[in-house]
């Protein structure tokens, strides 16, 4: 099937690649001190939740979930920590697809917004502290 992509609108569903670009275009505008503590993070799209995450997570259906970051949180780490896998931060294509088409809200927003989130999760950050991070993004 033929994409067709035109000024920043899609007129196909985004695909993989598209929500990625979107993620690297939000990660960059990520202030560089948080960028560089998050060391090799793993940024990941995949369609759905695999459904051990679903039960995990509780999720009634697979569009409960746009993202997640698997994981060590920095404020559980240690110096004595064995070799470990790298984090991850997943985004789920479709659920963030749906969330779109729903609100009508910018997808680069959205993406910038589940990362942001997921990203916090990294830190330890509250709600409260993401919701700050993405203001001073905005201004």
């Amino acid at each position: 099937m033929a994409r067709l992509h035109i000024e920043g609108r899609f007129f196909t569903p985004p695909e993989t690649a598209d929500i990625e670009s979107k993620a690297r275009e939000a990660f960059a505008y990520i202030p560089r001190e948080l960028r560089h503590i998050l060391g090799d993070v793993v940024i990941q799209v995949v369609d759905f939740p695999d459904d051990e995450t679903l039960e995990e997570m509780d999720c009634e259906s697979p569009f409960d979930l746009l993202g997640l970051y698997r994981g060590v949180s920095l404020l559980h780490r240690s110096n004595f920590d064995l070799m470990r896998e790298a984090d991850i931060i997943y985004l789920y294509r479709r659920p963030i697809l749906d969330y779109w088409c729903e609100t009508g809200e910018d997808l680069g927003e959205v993406v910038r917004h589940v990362l942001i989130h997921e990203i916090g999760h990294h830190f330890g950050f509250s709600d409260e502290d993401m919701e700050r991070i993405e203001q001073q993004q905005e201004a």
